[in-house]
């Protein structure tokens, strides 16, 4: 029992803190539609996912131990936000981008914006590691380690799904689309700066 709220309350306060997955949901949110903001929220879960796999079958633990692959991880993460970043920041008024491409996503662009925006996360891969090497013991049956990962990615899913809906209410929404060239931009301007921050940090985990 113990162990579960360790599990619960970490996860929680890990999914609520802002980071690159509540900016990918908001934009997609206030700047799309509900329908992309909730696919978002679906890929990021899914992304999850990928960090739990990984940890349980002991890749996790290597990450841990190597500083190298850890870096390359973190980089392939940060150019994947400044890339993201950039291409908001090129948005023109009427919502469209410099390159003409139409703004709206597709549901598996929605779907896989989120999913590489929280796999590419190395805050991500240091949460689940931490959590399954730390606090999880060692002698906890698999199938009930498997529970916590699914525990993990429902609440990332449920946490940005609710997020998704707030930020595509009507109300909201209406008023900040004649705007939405500037929203972008700043979301841009976030993603980039998380990007660097990533990029630019030590190597301590």
């Amino acid at each position: 029992m113990t162990e579960w709220l360790a599990v619960i309350t970490i996860t929680v306060l890990a999914v609520i803190s802002p980071g690159p997955d509540f900016a990918m949901v908001t934009r997609n949110s206030l700047l799309l539609s509900r329908r992309a903001g909730v696919l978002t929220a679906l890929g990021i879960g899914l992304g999850v996912l990928i960090h739990v796999t990984y940890t349980l079958v002991g890749v996790g633990l290597l990450i841990q131990e190597s500083l190298w692959l850890f870096n390359a991880i973190k980089l392939a993460g940060a150019a994947y936000l400044v890339y993201l970043g950039v291409k908001m920041l090129r948005a023109r008024p009427g919502g469209t981008l410099a390159d003409g491409a139409a703004a709206p996503l597709r549901d598996a662009a929605a779907l896989r914006t989120g999913f590489l925006t929280n796999a590419l996360n190395p805050k991500t891969t240091v949460f689940i590691v931490s959590l399954f090497m730390q606090v999880v013991r060692p002698e906890t049956p698999l199938a009930v380690q498997v529970g916590y990962g699914a525990f993990i990615s429902v609440a990332h899913m449920a946490w940005f799904g609710l997020v998704a809906l707030c930020f595509s209410a009507g109300a909201v929404r209406d008023r900040l689309l004649a705007v939405r060239h500037w929203i972008d931009r700043a979301f841009g301007a976030l993603l980039v700066g998380f990007g660097v921050l990533l990029a630019v940090a030590r190597g301590a985990r």
